[in-house]
């Protein structure tokens, strides 16, 4: 920041020095004895001539003398006016200081004060820093982040306080919720703008979902699965009922009925987006154990047939290695004191972007810590929705007093990502904060 300073100071000095020299530069009359000798040649030039004509006896001694008396007349005014105009005014020269005080106050001023307004300073600090402080730096707008959802969410109950029929405010407190794991008061606020608007087809949807990812076994049969057939009723080609079906027949093992429901829409998706590539991934897992099936039933004995639950050895290391990542989970010295050592510690991958339920998780206890875990396709808590169903996830890890895999007010926290999928390097996660 010095040297900025200094270099600016530079610049401005070297502005000034522009401005302020010629300025005070004492001005010197050099056109006033040109006038005079201008004025002299002219009334010797006019005298010569009445004298000419005197001479010939064109005009008479008085024309004469009387012509004579106003050229010198006129000689006499000139010379009067070319002093007055060449002498210095005194007040001129104060008048050039007062001036060049004004801008050499002016314009570095000016010029500060601009900078501060629509400049950036923050961004000389951050050139400053190296390397470790700049990732502090970031930690600490991750924090600042949550702190803002947090705000976030007492804005919108105060305001649905007063606004109880605002069915855009419930929807969006219940996803705010299920984004900070209150999956039970997100339950609350989807059911309440179910209760609003019973027949539109995202608020059953987004109920239907919020159910089944508040459920402990995540399943969408039942309620969830009655909400989807509804919308479907009111519109069969609604893309995110359809792609909900597709996920009931996944878990009731109807795999190629479900990548037949998937496919549909991956024909409707932009080419190469990341919609498109999520969605065909579980297009492949569904065409595989589709696949496995029918090969099972056709080509394997009873005696050496694996159910659809089991998998090969080659199956589960290929599993383990097409998508894992490895975590370092610490708690911070800090808020130690608040776990107690038998207390469980779920470790979590979530996607960035998509359901809300973990793509992966392990559990362990605060005594493990700090503890390193490997999250794979393996720890999966649905069929669909795994590891590397996602190419970005969020790594979290929780430390749950009641041992409840539903995050709880007092449970103990920690988030670190986005992180891509197949990273090498282990990923640090710190449980630092308390959940409100």
């Amino acid at each position: 920041m010095i040297i900025f300073w200094i270099m600016a100071g530079g610049l401005i000095a070297l502005a000034l020095w522009f401005i302020l020299p010629p300025l005070l530069r004492r001005e010197t009359p050099t056109d006033a004895p040109d006038q005079d000798s201008l004025n002299l040649a002219v009334f010797e030039q006019r005298l010569k001539e009445l004298e000419d004509d005197r001479t010939a006896t064109l005009i008479d001694e008085q024309s004469y003398l009387a012509a004579r008396h106003d050229l010198e007349r006129e000689l006499l005014y000139d010379v009067d006016e070319t002093k007055s105009q060449t002498t210095p005014h005194p007040a001129s020269a104060a008048s050039r200081w007062l001036l060049a005080i004004v801008l050499a106050t002016a314009v570095p001023a000016s010029a500060v004060l601009l900078y501060l307004d629509i400049g950036s300073p923050e961004i000389i600090d951050q050139i400053e820093l190296g390397p470790n402080q700049v990732a502090e730096n970031e930690n600490g707008a991750e924090a600042q982040s949550a702190a803002s959802l947090e705000e976030l969410v007492d804005r919108l109950e105060k305001r649905l306080k007063q606004e109880p029929e605002n069915l855009d405010g419930w929807l969006m407190l219940g996803r705010t919720y299920f984004a900070t794991d209150q999956f039970d008061k997100g339950l609350d606020a989807f059911e309440k703008a179910y209760s609003l608007a019973p027949d539109e087809i995202p608020v059953m949807l987004a109920y239907a979902e919020a159910l089944a990812a508040a459920s402990p076994t995540k399943s969408l049969a039942g309620k969830p699965a009655e909400l989807i057939q509804a919308a479907l009723e009111q519109d069969p080609q609604d893309p995110t009922a359809r792609w909900l079906n597709g996920m009931i027949d996944f878990q009731n093992n109807r795999f190629q009925e479900a990548a037949d429901a998937w496919q549909k829409i991956l024909d409707t998706l932009e080419p190469g987006s990341e919609e498109a590539k999520n969605l065909g991934q579980m297009v492949t897992e569904a065409r595989n154990r589709a696949g496995q099936t029918t090969t099972s039933a056709t080509a394997q004995t009873p005696a050496t047939q694996p159910t659809t639950s089991e998998k090969t050895p080659a199956q589960e290391t290929s599993a383990t290695t097409a998508a894992s990542l490895k975590v370092k989970v610490s708690l911070d010295p800090t808020i130690a004191a608040q776990a107690a050592p038998e207390d469980t510690v779920f470790v979590f991958a979530r996607a960035t972007q998509g359901p809300p339920m973990p793509l992966a998780a392990q559990r362990i206890q605060v005594k493990d810590l700090p503890a390193d875990v490997t999250l794979d396709d393996s720890q999966a808590m649905s069929p669909a929705l795994k590891l590397s169903s996602a190419s970005q996830v969020n790594v979290g890890a929780r430390v749950s007093k009641s041992g409840n895999a539903t995050p709880q007010p007092g449970d103990l926290q920690g988030i670190s990502g986005p992180v891509a999928v197949g990273e090498t390097s282990k990923v640090s996660v710190v449980i630092d904060s308390v959940r409100p």
